[in-house]
């Protein structure tokens, strides 16, 4: 998984973000510093570089929406070295956003350096990468290091304070994660109702502001995909969807009514975003 982390204090180099790429796997990562401005090949010369060569070439690629990522050059650059491109979207259970959460904490740890030993944010990213990918990770019950390369790292003396920090970070991005998380279970044959994307600005079924439904169905659940993603049957209206959603964006569904809301005459985007679009030109 990738994304950048933008928007950094310039360093001495001209470096402003930072491009993390994330083993879904494994839960491994690699930071590298570079210019927002920095165009495609180059980026393309990076990925080479730091991530063919050191894990080879990767099956699938789940990438933020990015203009860079969107590029012809970088599509036919994955084409050719057989590796399928996903964008991620809120409503797609692969993307489970370990990316912007590696970035959480890794904003937190930087933040940490900068203010404990002074200098740029560059001249700690290496230590941070390291002290990341070697602290243990609860969702596969070892650091990332050793389920990279099947054994234990040997660590310098002076890791400790870093490692600490990382573990701070990592505690309270779960907190935050934690407090939003409810046990929930469907069962084929169930129903369901579905959120939609709640954007300012966008009209949903004719109706505007905090009118506007939040949820649309009932459908009816097809199959269980994992232990947090369901398969829908979805109408014909909706069949420009993928019909695969994580229990986050799913309720159930208590009334026998056959809809919440009409769906005939919407323009539906693939990410689940009503469009609005004019009737009429009056002036």
């Amino acid at each position: 998984m990738m994304d950048f982390f933008t928007k950094l204090p310039k360093s001495s180099q001209g470096y402003d973000t930072i491009w993390v790429i994330v083993d879904i796997l494994r839960k491994s990562a690699i930071f590298l510093p570079m210019r927002e401005t920095d165009p495609m090949e180059k980026l393309a010369r990076m990925y080479l570089k730091e991530v063919v060569t050191r894990h080879g070439i990767p099956v699938l690629i789940i990438y933020d929406r990015n203009g860079r990522f969107a590029s012809n050059f970088w599509r036919s650059l994955q084409k050719a070295l057989g590796t399928n491109l996903d964008m991620s979207t809120d409503y797609h259970p692969e993307t489970d956003g370990q990316s912007g959460r590696t970035i959480q904490t890794l904003k937190d740890v930087l933040r940490a350096c900068v203010i404990d030993f002074g200098n740029g944010w560059v001249k700690h990213l290496s230590l941070v990468e390291f002290s990341y990918n070697n602290s243990y990770h609860g969702s596969i019950k070892v650091v990332p290091f050793e389920a990279l390369y099947g054994q234990k790292c040997r660590s310098p003396v002076c890791w400790a304070e870093i490692k600490q920090r990382i573990q701070v970070a990592r505690d309270r991005q779960k907190s935050y994660a934690d407090l939003k998380r409810k046990p929930m279970e469907f069962h084929v044959g169930d129903r369901v109702m579905l959120k939609v994307s709640p954007w300012k600005g966008v009209v949903r079924f004719g109706k505007q502001g905090k009118l506007n439904p939040w949820y649309v169905g009932p459908f009816q659940v097809l199959a269980k995909a994992g232990a947090v993603a369901y398969k829908l049957e979805l109408p014909q209206e909706l069949s420009r969807l993928y019909s695969m959603f994580h229990v986050s964006n799913l309720k159930k569904c208590y009334s026998d009514e056959p809809l919440a809301a009409p769906l005939d005459g919407l323009h539906i985007d693939d990410k689940l975003c009503f469009v609005e679009k004019p009737v009429e030109i009056m002036d």
